[in-house]
């Protein structure tokens, strides 16, 4: 038996558009955003989840609700962004060149990408129980992206940092995981 998982990135926000690593901060999706959003509601408008996680934070929640709002959509926090802690809100110029030094060392006040991992492997222990054989959707942040390549895809944090998309802005409308 298996779990089928489709994750999608929350939809564009101000903070991206200015730079920002908005972290465990709530963000506000951007015009852009919102319309990313709407798009996204029709290219899944053929898909039947059993239900759609998100994030607890307001950009992933936002997200979900415009593209999904015919699922049911459960918050979870377990899927938060890493917490930047004091950059949260600050440049992403900051610390994104080199995110590896985050893998097993807390950000100042934050967390760290393995404690994002510890997060995130307990949320694919609770869809292993309660959600096999069926197919969910995931809406949330870059780092719990990286931690199911990570602990699905056998990935060493280094690799999944140095492969992420985000870098060669190789977007695509929801990756697939299975979690078997």
């Amino acid at each position: 038996m298996a779990v089928k998982i489709t994750y999608f990135v929350h939809s564009t926000t101000t903070d991206n558009e200015q730079g920002l690593a908005t972290g465990w901060l709530a963000g506000k999706l951007s015009e852009k955003g919102l319309a990313q959003a709407s798009r996204l509601k029709e290219i899944v408008s053929s898909k039947n989840f059993t239900a759609v996680f998100c994030s607890d934070l307001q950009r992933a929640i936002d997200s979900a609700y415009i593209a999904f709002s015919r699922f049911p959509i459960i918050q979870d926090s377990r899927l938060r962004e890493c917490n930047y802690g004091d950059f949260n809100g600050k440049p992403a110029s900051i610390f994104k060149n080199d995110m590896t030094s985050y893998i097993d060392s807390a950000f100042p006040n934050g967390e760290s990408y393995k404690d994002v991992q510890a997060r995130v492997a307990s949320f694919i222990e609770f869809i292993k129980q309660d959600y096999d054989n069926k197919e969910i959707a995931i809406v949330a942040h870059q780092a719990p992206q990286l931690a199911l390549d990570v602990l699905l895809k056998n990935k060493t944090w280094h690799q999944a940092i140095g492969e992420d998309w985000r870098k060669q802005g190789d977007w695509q409308a929801g990756w697939e995981y299975t979690v078997s």
